[in-house]
């Protein structure tokens, strides 16, 4: 399946994820061979291509340095299957923990989600024809077409018939076939009329009743297995014949249901579901965060470290390459490619299982967070923090700037709470800006003024005011 992210080159890659992530140049490069590489191994030959694997990505750093936003966006960028899972959620199997097999079937998931949208995608057109049919017949029914043929002749019409005469019947027959073709001429140009209209999108606030298929709502049925659950209405839902319901909307939203019902009816499932497994296999991409909290510490083992080893020796035959059975099929593992992501503060890499730690050879450290990283997320990505609460606050009519020595001040107040507290990378800024704004968010509806400046003196301020200089550090996050 053709795919536009892996025929990005590396440095478009990088500069696509320069858009929202601020620095981690390594572990951006990194990811952007990795997908480069997936490329090029779908132009070599069948055989060449089996013998490569990818080359897994192991991720280490603090927490909010951009691990899990690196993960977001490539998902965002991709039309490939992508999932992102937390190594947490495996541990306790059992107690609270899933069965890691899960994260297969979620990817198989994504993948027909993904694959049966490109589908729906190139069967729009045609579906948007047979659309504008059906909201014409639904705002001028058509009059059933009236038969052509032959009329039903009486056993005598023949003899009647030689001599010119017409029967009163036939008579009476011949005005309503004159009078029905001049009613059809007009529903006609009455329909024609209406599709112009309709072109021109003048009836889009019109209502309108149009049938749909009625989905009703099955229960599950789930068989313990995850993925493999049986929805008890489908078990002879399919013998029986579909319902219709009747619903009444306007043309443009009908037009939406409509269309997607059509597009439905037009592409085949067992389609869908060859080439999404194929996809999954070969273009999959699974993200697996936290995964220094599986690593067990050298030394005598016991209680909660058993179960996190047992986490990594489950893990490990998905990562090696395994068949995974989910409910469309079997996938197999060999080809899809693991990210592994994790602060690994009390963990070390070498914590995890000899197999496991051979298994992402790829190893990059990201940076540590400074002064001027803060500044640069506060003001240059697409969706900076500055942006975002200027956006919200312009909702209700306040303008709100903030002067460079402000950023620069905020910058400096994330960076030393980092160092003298927890280090908690740019989440930090998260903290500040909603104790900063707090004030100003609250009064918003009684305030005089239209525009309020945010300045150094300002930020100084409010954080003396809430809280006394002692406790600065104690107090925010």
């Amino acid at each position: 399946m053709a795919n536009k992210l892996y025929q990005m080159t590396p440095k478009e890659i990088v500069s696509e994820l320069d858009k929202y992530i601020i620095g981690q140049d390594d572990a951006k490069k990194s990811v952007a061979i990795a997908l480069r590489n997936r490329y090029r191994r779908s132009l070599l030959s069948d055989e060449m291509r089996e013998e490569i694997t990818p080359k897994n990505i192991l991720m280490m750093g603090p927490t909010g340095c951009g691990k899990t936003e690196i993960a977001r966006r490539l998902a965002k960028l991709m039309d490939a299957p992508f999932v992102k899972v937390e190594a947490t959620k495996f541990t306790e199997v059992g107690y609270v923990g899933r069965d890691v097999d899960s994260m297969v079937r979620d990817l198989m998931e994504a993948s027909i989600r993904i694959t049966k949208q490109a589908m729906l995608e190139e069967k729009y057109s045609i579906a948007d024809e047979l659309v504008e049919e059906r909201i014409i017949e639904a705002i001028i029914p058509g009059k059933g077409r009236r038969n052509t043929g032959q009329t039903n002749r009486g056993p005598f019409d023949f003899l009647l018939g030689n001599g010119g005469y017409v029967s009163q019947k036939e008579q009476y027959e011949q005005q309503q076939a004159a009078a029905k073709d001049e009613e059809e001429h007009d529903t006609e140009l009455a329909r024609e009329q209406v599709r112009q209209q309709l072109r021109e999108g003048l009836l889009e606030e019109q209502y309108i009743e149009i049938q749909v298929t009625d989905t009703p709502k099955t229960n599950q049925l789930d068989m313990g297995n995850e993925g493999m659950s049986i929805a008890i209405g489908n078990i002879f839902g399919d013998m029986a014949p579909k319902k219709k319901k009747n619903k009444k909307v306007k043309v443009k939203d009908a037009r939406k249901i409509l269309r997607e019902e059509e597009a439905q009816n037009l592409i085949d499932m067992d389609q869908v579901t060859d080439d999404a497994l194929t996809n999954a296999e070969h273009n999959g991409i699974i993200f697996i965060d936290e995964i220094d909290k599986i690593a067990s510490g050298s030394g005598y083992r016991s209680g909660a470290d058993v179960s996190r080893e047992g986490v990594q020796r489950d893990i490990l035959p998905i990562v090696e390459g395994s068949v995974i059975n989910t409910k469309h099929g079997p996938v197999k593992t060999d080809h899809i490619l693991f990210i592994g992501a994790g602060a690994f503060h009390t963990a070390k890499p070498t914590d995890l299982i000899p197999e496991l730690q051979g298994r992402f050879p790829i190893r990059v450290e990201l940076e540590n967070l400074d002064k001027d990283t803060f500044v640069k997320i506060l003001t240059i990505p697409e969706n900076a923090l500055l942006k975002q609460h200027k956006a919200l606050l312009e909702t209700e009519g306040i303008e709100i700037e903030f002067t460079d020595e402000a950023v620069d001040e905020i910058a400096e107040m994330a960076f030393l709470m980092n160092e003298q507290t927890e280090n908690i990378g740019a989440r930090r800024l998260h903290t500040i800006l909603e104790r900063l704004l707090e004030d100003i968010s609250f009064n918003i509806p009684d305030m005089e003024t239209e525009k309020v400046v945010i300045d150094r003196a300002y930020v100084k301020e409010i954080f003396e005011e809430k809280i006394h200089p002692e406790d600065i550090d104690r107090f925010i996050l």
